[in-house]
């Protein structure tokens, strides 16, 4: 009950900056964000801080987390790949509102962490992959969302290939030292974006790390 109380109370701080779909709001009642939260910072696992894992990588605000999942307008989508699976959270939130989550991670212990959490929560419609996340999931692709969460100066062309006709992909472009969430839109052949607001992610890299 006390866990209860404190992610709804977390969810309400979080609409204060983030209008909630009743969707992505049943996500974050349903997902306990503590279990994603380094133990040494566990006292803050339910205020709108970003928080740092090891690797030099972060635990992204609830807030960010949200802005994201809603960017993604996901009412009715039945597969999305996420391009850098960090603690999982992400990954786990957008796991109680479509069929099934693809994620990649270049890290291996960043990777056997959230398999770990998505285990201990009972999550069976998350399908993790170590890999360089640049290169996309050809085998189950067309995915009807992408989600890239780092930032890059350039999605490469194999995403796009891999988005479904129809398709958003997300994902904060570089541009000189601002970084810009920006949404593109697949039509066929034709790719058009749309800038939504200035953001800060970890930059990508290349490879993979074991």
């Amino acid at each position: 009950m006390i866990k209860k109380r404190k992610l709804e109370q977390m969810v309400g701080e979080i609409e204060k900056h983030v209008e909630l779909n009743e969707l992505t709001k049943k996500a974050f009642l349903a997902i306990d964000r503590e279990v994603f939260v380094p133990d040494a910072f566990s006292h803050l696992a339910y205020q709108l801080d970003a928080l740092p894992l090891h690797e030099s990588q972060w635990i992204s605000s609830p807030i960010t987390v949200a802005k994201m999942t809603e960017h993604l307008e996901l009412e009715g989508v039945d597969t999305i790949l996420e391009i850098g699976c960090g603690s999982g959270y992400q990954a786990a939130i957008l796991s109680a509102i479509v069929r099934r989550v693809f994620t990649i991670e270049r890290i291996d212990s960043l990777l056997k962490s959230a398999k770990s959490r998505f285990s201990q929560l009972e999550i069976y419609n998350i399908f993790t992959r170590f890999d360089d996340g640049q290169r996309g999931w050809g085998d189950y692709a067309p995915f009807e969302r992408i989600l890239f969460s780092a930032a890059t100066p350039k999605i490469p062309e194999t995403l796009f290939e891999q988005l479904s006709d129809g398709g958003i992909l997300i994902a904060p472009i570089q541009e000189g030292p601002v970084q810009i969430l920006t949404r593109f839109y697949k039509r066929g052949s034709a790719i058009t974006s749309e800038s939504i607001e200035t953001c800060y992610f970890v930059p990508v890299l290349e490879g993979t790390k074991k």
